[in-house]
């Protein structure tokens, strides 16, 4: 595939409308939502936002879907052929995704390209669970016959942030939908494109109405889906503050949820590793997606003794990243998403000058760069990791490197934080990073990397999250455990050998 950037025109057929109930519908106000191009701080889309009476209409939608229409009365095998029929599709506009996720995110037009086939494979795995899955087991009770039977939850809200949407709606969207739920899926007002993309996918292969609505809209209406009791669970990736707010709320009415949220990765280096090859690596993972990932490894954990070469090693990788439009091939990464993500980075990098930490590369704007929300990679080293620019989640390329007295002390420091989604262990000995890795609090860990698998189960310790998303793991949190205690075995069970 060659990938250029094309002129910057809406590949979107209704952005001025809602996809409530199988339909195009026309929103509640004249409110709209302008969507800045991370390039060029011009208007690339403008959307519909949505208000109260549009978030009612959508979870009206929802639960009428579930309550009277086909979909969870389908057998998962029938509902996988509509799930395998929508990754299709999505893949089918990978250009589309291409034009979109790089002016609303900043990603590179290459990582960009990676957005539809990420996409139909997240579809097809849980489409393949429809096979698979064991949705009722049999239970020889000394009650009588016993069926455990796993039943969707309900209506599902899913609120998706700007950095990953494509992946990160389908991550939802597919879980929920080979439960058997039915979706109101709320997009990210910086970002909103891949959700209009999915519903348009939707409406293509004639998914039941109802089944997937798609609204865009602000924190505060979004809070209303959040608070709707029709609602019977929310599925959100963000920020650990917005996700306090969020639990708090689904625990007044003890509503389901499920939060993937922020982080402040360490990457422990032992001292067998290879310091520039460690280097080199959390460099390359740092500049996808521009540092705006909440998996990032952030914090360098190194001992003391070679604490300088890690410095030296991480700026000597990243002043070779050269920064700049993200449709340009040889660019290694690409803008902020947004004016306030970079007005955000930047204090952050002003307050780490401010307390003594070294500012060893980049704390700028790249110089040849006057439009767009660029910042340049940066290292500081001689970090207290009980420093702002240590505990808190910057969400942007600006690595901390900390020194460690030994290996326990390092997984003291790996550990002395909130958070706990992500980590890893640099090591030649595949034994030594085991260990280690049992040690630190934190909900995935990598080896000598940057590594998740998703078919895994991907979420975190402490405040990092609640739950699951990804592989089994992430279609658990769509269903309900029923027990069922019949006098005799069904018909379909009259031949089963306890």
């Amino acid at each position: 595939m060659t990938i250029t950037a094309s002129e910057a025109t809406n590949p979107l057929k209704h952005t001025d409308r809602f996809f409530i109930g199988g339909r195009w519908v026309t929103p509640s106000s004249d409110s709209t939502i302008k969507v800045i191009d991370s390039m060029t701080e011009q208007v690339y889309l403008t959307v519909a936002e949505a208000q109260a009476p549009d978030i009612d209409r959508a979870v009206a939608a929802a639960k009428e879907a579930f309550d009277h229409g086909p979909w969870p009365r389908l057998t998962p095998a029938e509902r996988a052929t509509y799930l395998r029929a929508l990754g299709a599709e999505v893949n089918k506009r990978t250009e589309d995704i291409i034009q979109m996720w790089p002016r609303e995110s900043g990603v590179t037009a290459a990582f960009a390209a990676t957005g539809g086939p990420g996409a139909q494979g997240i579809f097809n795995y849980y489409a393949g669970l429809g096979d698979t899955f064991e949705w009722e087991t049999p239970v020889n009770s000394p009650r009588g016959f016993g069926l455990v039977v796993k039943e969707p939850v309900g209506v599902v809200g899913a609120i998706v942030p700007w950095n990953t949407p494509m992946s990160l709606i389908s991550m939802k969207v597919a879980p929920a939908m080979i439960a058997g739920c039915t979706v109101v899926l709320k997009t990210s007002p910086e970002a909103p494109g891949e959700g209009y993309l999915i519903a348009e996918a939707a409406e293509a292969i004639g998914l039941p109405p109802g089944v997937l609505n798609v609204v865009c809209a602000d924190r505060e209406v979004s809070e209303l889906l959040v608070r709707d009791p029709r609602v019977d669970k929310v599925t959100f990736t963000g920020s650990t503050a917005a996700g306090r707010r969020i639990a708090s709320i689904c625990g007044e009415r003890i509503a389901r949820v499920t939060l993937e949220l922020g982080g402040k990765s360490a990457a422990v280096i032992l001292d067998d590793a290879d310091i520039e090859t460690a280097a080199n690596a959390l460099a390359a993972a740092e500049c996808l997606v521009s540092g705006q990932v909440c998996a990032s490894l952030t914090r360098i954990v190194v001992s003391r003794s070679r604490h300088d070469a890690m410095v030296e090693a991480l700026s000597a990788a990243f002043s070779k990243v050269k920064v700049g439009d993200p449709f340009d091939p040889s660019v290694q990464m690409g803008p902020l998403a947004a004016e306030r993500q970079r007005t955000r980075v930047e204090g952050y990098i002003a307050k780490g000058i401010e307390i003594g930490a070294t500012l060893a590369t980049g704390g700028g704007r790249p110089k040849d760069l006057e439009k767009g929300w660029y910042v340049e990679p940066t290292v500081f080293g001689n970090v207290d990791n009980s420093s702002v620019i240590a505990q808190e989640e910057i969400f942007g390329p600006v690595l901390s490197v900390i020194a460690a007295t030994d290996e326990a002390d390092a997984v003291r420091i790996a550990n002395d934080t909130i958070f706990g989604l992500h980590g890893a262990v640099f090591t030649n000995d595949n034994d030594r990073a085991r260990e280690v890795a049992g040690q630190m609090r934190t909900g995935n860990i990598g080896h000598n990397g940057f590594k998740t698998d998703f078919t895994m189960g991907f979420g975190g310790f402490k405040q990092s999250g609640i739950g699951r998303e990804g592989g089994v793991q992430g279609l658990m949190p769509f269903l309900e455990s029923k027990a069922m205690l019949l006098d005799g075995p069904t018909s379909a069970y009259n031949d089963h050998q306890f």
